[in-house]
C-alpha cells in the first residue's frame, strides 16, 4: 500500500471519528420538563386573558443547527489534512509542480496534454469543454505535482487538439515543447502556456519557470 493511500485512510478515519464523537451529544437533546396538570372546574365568570410564555425552540431545529456546525468542522478538518498530506508527501526540497494556462487560445482547441520528465510520462489529461472554457477565462490547471531530485532535468510537453481554421475546417494539430531546467533544493513550479501568435496566425506553446 502506498504512503498516499495510508495517509488518506488515516485522514478519513479522523473525520469519521469526529462525526461519531459528536453523535451521542446530538442524540441526548434535553426534552422540556412536564408538569402535572390539576383538574380544572368551570369558573362562574370568565377569567381575564393572561399573557402566555413563548414556546420553547423545537429540538429538531437545534439538532439541525448542531449537525450543520459539525459538517463545517469536518470540511475544515479535511482541508487542513489535505494541506498536511501535500506537505508530507511532497516536501519543498523535492517538490515539482507543473501548471497549464491559456492566454486567449482562440487559434487552438485544446484536447489533451501529455507530460514527460526524462523518459517517464508523469501526467496526461483529456480536457472537457468546461475545462477549456475555464482556461479561456483565466483559470490555471495543476497538471502534475510530484517529487524530483536536485539536478538537471528535461521536460517534454505534447499538446494535441485542433489548429487554426482553414475555411470551415480545423485540422488536427499536435505540437511539443521541450525545456531543460535545473532543480535546486527548493520547490520548483513550471507553467505550460498556450498563446496566440496573431502575426503568424498560429498557436504558440511557451514554458515559463517560476522563480
Amino acid at each position: 500500500m502506498s504512503c498516499r493511500s495510508c495517509f488518506r485512510r488515516t485522514t478519513d478515519a479522523l473525520a469519521a471519528a469526529l462525526m461519531l464523537a459528536a453523535l451521542p451529544a446530538l442524540a441526548q437533546q434535553p426534552t422540556p420538563p412536564t408538569t402535572p396538570v390539576a383538574p380544572v372546574t368551570a369558573p362562574a365568570t370568565t377569567a381575564p386573558a393572561t399573557a402566555t410564555a413563548p414556546a420553547a425552540p423545537a429540538p429538531a431545529a437545534t439538532l439541525d443547527a448542531r449537525l450543520q456546525a459539525l459538517k463545517a468542522d469536518v470540511i475544515a478538518l479535511n482541508r487542513d489534512l489535505l494541506v498536511l498530506e501535500e506537505e508530507l508527501l511532497f516536501p519543498a526540497s523535492t517538490q515539482l509542480a507543473v501548471f497549464v494556462s491559456m492566454d486567449v487560445g482562440r487559434l487552438f482547441e485544446l484536447e489533451s496534454v501529455q507530460l514527460k520528465i526524462g523518459d517517464e510520462v508523469v501526467a496526461s489529461h483529456l480536457y472537457t469543454p468546461l475545462e477549456v472554457q475555464a482556461l479561456h477565462r483565466g483559470g490555471m490547471q495543476r497538471l502534475h505535482l510530484g517529487n524530483l531530485k536536485s539536478g538537471e532535468h528535461e521536460l517534454v510537453a505534447v499538446f494535441t487538439g485542433r489548429g487554426p481554421a482553414h475555411g470551415d475546417d480545423r485540422r488536427d494539430y499536435k505540437r511539443g515543447t521541450t525545456l531543460t531546467f535545473e532543480k535546486g533544493t527548493g520547490a520548483k513550479a513550471i507553467e505550460l502556456r498556450i498563446t496566440d501568435a496573431q502575426a503568424k496566425l498560429q498557436p504558440e506553446f511557451e514554458v515559463k519557470v517560476w522563480p
